[in-house]
């Protein structure tokens, strides 16, 4: 009826039925918004209806009219909430996070830029995951100590600690839900021709990994990673499912304590800029029980929790026994058969306890001697 704010024929010809043919009415209509073209609320005195001034048939035309123009307003109002309910899938992507990390995908090779803590930390990391990786390898290269492993580096941003891993001798997955951040990986790796056969980057999240490299891994690395996701348990479960039996998952992140805020929000962000603003949210940061009570009920036995500490003045990461800022976490996916579901698991007891205490009655042992 209503058209670009003006009455269309449909609408004329209603109130021509209606006895309210005035031209003036029809010539000069009320500029109504969309919402308000539903309602009726702003319509003109000449263009407001009152069941009184009709017939019969004329009210019982505008009781359909309103009902018409109800059920109008009724669809415009649910209409985006259903379509929100059905389109809407459980992710471990943040979508703000991706857009911070969208706005900074430039400065990831700049050593003395935005990542310079990033760069300072592969000292660290990079032995920890290789020295613990090669305590569960039988024989190993000199020269490649990582030879033959296979690892999958979590949100791996421009390829920082992807490349250094694959020095090493493994051969890495880098996956990384933006797609600015790939690119910026795929371009750096393409001068070292060695790196450029051992990596592949893939522009994807971890649940997305899941359906096609299920127990393909022998290592997993997130580091840094872990206080961006926005559903951890989500995010360890699916670390849990790429690995292979006894493989290993790596985790580099930041306590949940005062003093982390203090320090990783307030001053590295805020007054010192060492870090860009808004890279971290207090309320994702992660405790080291904490992340040991997710790790364990999903069958990822915990190894190794080790503090991190960085200097600002000097540059550079040390180990140290305090966990209360940074910490580094190593866990080991149980084999197969030691890891049970609970159910199953309680079956097993029940019919144990059962086997036994039948096998030890007086009837049974004398059924078994004839």
């Amino acid at each position: 009826m209503w058209r670009g704010g003006r009455l269309g024929s449909r609408g004329v010809r209603l109130l021509e039925t209606l006895g309210f043919g005035c031209p003036s009415a029809v010539a000069q209509p009320p500029r109504l918004t969309s919402r308000s073209a539903y309602s009726g609320t702003q319509l003109t005195r000449n263009l407001q209806i009152k069941p009184w001034e009709l017939g019969e048939h004329g009210t019982m035309c505008f009781r359909s009219y309103r009902m018409a123009l109800s059920c109008l307003s009724r669809v415009k109002t649910y209409r985006t909430p259903w379509k929100r309910l059905y389109s809407t899938s459980q992710t471990t992507v943040d979508s703000r996070e991706v857009k911070n990390f969208q706005a900074l995908a430039h400065t990831w090779w700049d050593e003395y830029g935005k990542f310079a803590p990033l760069h300072s930390m592969n000292d660290l990391r990079v032995p920890f995951i290789r020295d613990n990786l090669l305590k569960t390898s039988a024989s190993h290269h000199p020269g490649k100590p990582l030879s033959g492993m296979k690892i999958l580096d979590v949100g791996c941003g421009g390829g920082l600690l992807t490349e250094p891993l694959g020095r090493l001798g493994a051969s890495v997955v880098g996956i990384d839900p933006v797609a600015e951040n790939i690119k910026i990986a795929q371009h750096h790796k393409s001068f070292d021709p060695v790196l450029d056969k051992r990596i592949q980057y893939k522009v994807c999240s971890l649940e997305e990994a899941v359906d096609e490299s299920a127990e393909c891994f022998d290592a997993v690395v997130a580091s840094e990673v872990v206080e961006h996701v926005s559903h951890l348990e989500m995010f360890i479960q699916c670390c849990y499912q790429v690995l292979k039996p006894g493989g290993s998952l790596f985790i580099t992140t930041v306590n949940k304590t005062q003093l982390s805020y203090a320090l990783g929000i307030v001053f590295a962000e805020q007054i010192a800029g060492i870090v860009p603003k808004g890279t971290h949210t207090w309320e994702k940061f992660v405790s080291p029980e904490k992340l040991e009570s997710i790790l364990e009920p999903n069958g990822l036995s915990v190894e190794t929790v080790a503090g991190l500490v960085y200097n600002p003045f000097s540059g550079y990461w040390h180990w140290s026994e305090n966990t209360s800022l940074n910490y580094a976490a190593h866990a080991v996916r149980s084999r197969a058969q030691e890891h049970q579901e609970p159910a199953e698991s309680a079956l097993k007891g029940e019919t144990g306890a059962l086997h036994a205490n039948t096998s030890g009655s007086p009837s049974v042992r004398e059924e078994q001697r004839t």
